[in-house]
């Protein structure tokens, strides 16, 4: 039995689509979980060690980010094995063969995400026309270069310090991950007087308990070089942004980086989880007995795809960014105040709220899923 049917439900997945093409060393995979909303909105993850499994956790994720958003999306995800620093030609090369090879599964649209960007939806979208996240001079909205994600996450920390008891203004920031989506979550915090005392990447991390000067640190990441080229602070390994003390953690990177091995050491309040999936349910629980308070994925990084959904539509930054501001404070709110309601986790009243579109969507399909 494939991986990702282990987890397979009422809502999905509709299709998991295998494409190989030994020639070109091509091993990508396509997980369309549920399209009752609309064509499903995903993005294309590149990595050496991405698997079946990992593509259905964050389709299914899709689903419930969409749904929470009013978005009319379903969700999807795709993955291809290998190294996103690749040589350009050879990158180009296969992401344009993978997208030939799903040029008809017409329930899916491309958008960037780890190991991608607007360059390369903008192969896609010259092979198959379909594709969001796209270069300014295609029409598109660069999501990661104007920071989509990071403002939604900006959105979600203003409503949540509310239920937490403390002030944006000089509350202390860690970002692991000081990427795409963890610069911008750091730079538009700053903005409302958040500080950054650490950020970590794949070579180490950096903390200052003064501060980090953002504008600084940006300079030295334009220049392709890591956090730990930084000129101050204190330099250390790559996990040792777990034990930073702050009032919020967001982890920008890979899955499942937060576990209930190492979630004891996280010295948090609130975590905005920045990338998808980023802990495993058993961490979340953890923290939540804690009284730490996880807005999970789904609700807290919507800003990309929803931003992708209206550029789809053709609406501009400016709607866009409003859209997001407004969607992912009321969502945020509305979690917090069914998860005090009813007691449970965090994830657990987000996925009500969400499921529970879906599931409304549904009823009004023929085949439900389909």
């Amino acid at each position: 039995m494939n991986d990702a049917y282990k987890h397979a439900d009422d809502l999905g997945p509709a299709k998991i689509i295998h494409v190989y093409e030994p020639s070109l060393g091509l091993k990508g995979t396509l997980v369309v979980d549920n399209v009752a909303r609309g064509p499903s909105i995903g993005g294309l993850r590149m990595a050496p060690d991405v698997t079946t499994d990992e593509c259905f956790r964050l389709a299914r994720a899709m689903t419930l980010k969409n749904a929470a958003a009013g978005l009319a999306h379903g969700g999807g995800k795709s993955v291809l094995r290998g190294d996103p620093r690749m040589p350009r030609a050879q990158k180009e090369a296969l992401i344009r063969a993978f997208a030939h090879a799903l040029r008809n599964e017409h329930d899916y649209i491309f958008g960037p995400d780890m190991g991608t960007d607007e360059i390369c939806m903008a192969w896609v979208h010259d092979e198959i026309g379909r594709a969001v996240g796209l270069p300014a001079e295609l029409g598109g909205i660069p999501l990661d270069e104007i920071g989509a994600t990071g403002w939604g996450l900006r959105h979600a920390a203003e409503a949540a310090v509310y239920h937490c008891g403390f002030k944006l203004a000089g509350a202390r920031v860690a970002v692991q991950g000081y990427g795409a989506v963890g610069k911008h979550a750091a730079r538009f915090l700053a903005e409302q007087g958040a500080m950054l005392v650490a950020a970590s990447d794949t070579h180490g991390t950096l903390s200052d308990p003064k501060g980090i000067d953002i504008a600084e640190l940006a300079r030295v990441k334009d220049q392709g070089k890591s956090v730990l080229d930084y000129p101050r602070g204190a330099k250390s390994g790559i996990d040792a942004i777990i034990d930073v003390e702050c009032e919020i953690w967001i982890p920008a990177a890979r899955p499942d980086v937060i576990q209930e091995g190492n979630a004891g050491r996280l010295n948090t309040r609130l975590m905005l989880q920045g990338a998808n999936i980023p802990c495993t349910d058993g961490a979340e629980r953890a923290l939540h007995r804690r009284g730490v308070v996880v807005v999970p994925d789904f609700i807290a990084n919507a800003g990309g795809v929803i931003c992708a959904a209206m550029e789809y539509r053709g609406a501009t930054q400016q709607a866009a960014f409003a859209a997001i501001a407004e969607k992912i404070r009321a969502n945020t709110d509305a979690m917090l105040e069914l998860m005090r309601r009813d007691g449970g986790t965090p994830r657990e009243a987000a996925t009500q709220l969400a499921s529970r579109r879906v599931r409304q969507a549904m009823a009004h399909r023929r085949f439900g899923v389909f």
